[in-house]
């Protein structure tokens, strides 16, 4: 929601109206972190577009974010060894962090591949607009393998007619077709293209070994990691431990350089890789431990995380015989 409320406040739109027209509260921008439902998400991008009447919207925004949007499916895809595998791993990530609403594959058409992505609700309200959105990330995750440069041989979007055609297929690099369904389509040797950069997701990490911010950052850290031995945490009890307002942490922390929800998942990332290498509590129970109401829920958010699942995470564990890993 942040890029696309920006890019309405950047163009002079009235984020009021936006919000109203896809009848979502506009209270969700304080909690950007919470999970809504697709058919939400893709009227708030229908109604950003009509507010500012531009119709390459949802190029701009993930040509502009590229792989780093991706959030954990990035890491599936910077740790697999071919670009084939990084397709297929997304494949298998997609469903669970979408919660089953999208779907991505790869089908072999000939000497071409074709990279499709679909949404499998039944909704029409902003489907094509989340299709170019989808468009924008799969090439991010194409060209990481075989370079910024890189153009597929046209890319596919569903209906008869797409507004701003022309604009989107510059941004994209990109000639656009329509079809039955969303995606790319490229030579299928490509697949076999080596990862010029391969991520080790269970490799020292960096970022949690870094200071968080400034001393009240450091200080929410500590808060909710104590928090955690009762229950999750949230930003308002944090806050009132603080003696200080929701508004005023958030402001501080934003001056600070995070956000509260990037020192939780870091906090509660570390304290569920030190549950799962420890192997005495199930998965299940981790989940109740860290909060969460079932271990679905909990799958989702550790694959966020890590871009792992627990139990794939807590194998390859096992397999290395590792120590906590941070």
């Amino acid at each position: 929601m942040g890029p696309i409320a920006e890019a309405v406040s950047a163009a002079g739109g009235s984020l009021v109206r936006v919000f109203g027209r896809a009848e979502i509260p506009l209270t969700l921008l304080d909690t950007p972190d919470r999970l809504i439902l697709l058919r939400d998400q893709l009227r708030l991008i229908d109604a950003a577009i009509r507010e500012i009447g531009a119709p390459s919207l949802p190029a701009r925004l993930s040509m502009g974010i590229g792989i780093a949007g991706l959030g954990p499916v990035g890491v599936q895809v910077r740790a697999a060894e071919t670009l084939g595998e990084a397709l297929a791993r997304v494949e298998v990530a997609t469903p669970l962090l979408l919660q089953t609403a999208t779907l991505t594959s790869v089908r072999l058409q000939g000497a071409n591949a074709f990279y499709g992505y679909a949404v499998t609700e039944r909704i029409e309200s902003g489907r094509q607009a989340n299709e170019i959105l989808a468009l924008g990330y799969l090439l991010g995750t194409v060209r990481h393998f075989l370079g910024p440069a890189w153009r597929p041989s046209h890319a596919v979007v569903t209906g008869a007619y797409l507004p701003g055609r022309s604009e989107i297929e510059a941004l994209l690099g990109a000639e656009i077709a329509f079809g039955s369904r969303a995606g790319l389509v490229f030579p299928a040797c490509h697949l076999d293209a080596p990862n010029p950069n391969r991520h080790d997701p269970l490799g020292p990490d960096t970022a949690a070994d870094e200071p968080i911010g400034d001393d009240l950052a450091a200080c929410v850290a500590q808060l909710i990691e104590l928090g955690l031995d009762e229950a999750r945490p949230s930003i308002d009890g944090i806050a009132r431990r603080l003696g200080i307002s929701r508004r005023t942490l958030q402001r501080r922390l934003d001056d600070a350089g995070t956000r509260y929800a990037d020192i939780q998942h870091r906090v509660m990332a570390r304290r569920a890789k030190a549950l799962l290498t420890a192997e005495v509590l199930s998965i299940g129970r981790i989940a109740v431990e860290l909060g969460y109401s079932d271990a679905s829920h909990f799958t989702r958010a550790f694959l966020e995380w890590t871009g792992m699942t627990p139990s794939h995470w807590r194998r390859v564990v096992r397999s290395r015989g590792s120590t906590v890993v941070s």
